[in-house]
């Protein structure tokens, strides 16, 4: 059976590039759209990022066109507007599916009953947040409604850095 860091994912500027480069991180992964209700929370997921990355946090954005079209836009395109716009330095993919028949593998493997028991199920809308831990342990999922600043997820990503 796969683990989250067996995956190959292509990054925003089409590298391949390994998950196994993030072990030993605490990693919350989200699947973004640029023209969704919750766009602004590439502000807030930036903030997040600042204020946890020197720990050992990383956050890996993967922008998916899944829900009503709001990510039409080139891998090119994404890439400028999430860094002109919000100022994100967070590492970012390629644009991939995150449900449905052409679902990516590794949204497969974050959604599937038997890889992830605790918190499967399938991707409801835009900025969904999956929290890895640093072995490579799913150990959180967030909704699209779910503040990257609220108590939740700050919480959870301090307590995953604390363990």
């Amino acid at each position: 059976m796969k683990n989250f860091y067996s995956f190959q994912v292509n990054d925003i500027g089409g590298a391949e590039r390994s998950l196994s480069e993030f072990a030993g991180k605490v990693l919350l992964i989200v699947n973004v759209a640029s023209k969704c209700g919750f766009t602004p929370q590439y502000k807030a997921l930036q903030a997040l990022y600042t204020r946890f990355h020197e720990r050992g946090f990383e956050i890996l954005g993967f922008p998916a066109n899944n829900f009503l079209h709001q990510e039409p836009g080139t891998d090119a395109e994404i890439q400028s507007f999430c860094s002109l716009t919000y100022g994100v330095t967070f590492p970012m993919f390629a644009k991939i599916s995150v449900k449905g028949k052409d679902i990516h593998p590794l949204y497969a493997f974050l959604t599937d009953k038997e890889t992830n028991p605790r918190f499967a199920g399938k991707i409801t809308w835009n900025f969904n947040k999956f929290l890895i831990d640093r072995s490579g342990n799913i150990v959180g999922r967030f909704d699209s409604k779910d503040e990257p600043l609220g108590d939740k997820i700050p919480r959870a990503v301090r307590e995953a850095l604390d363990r």
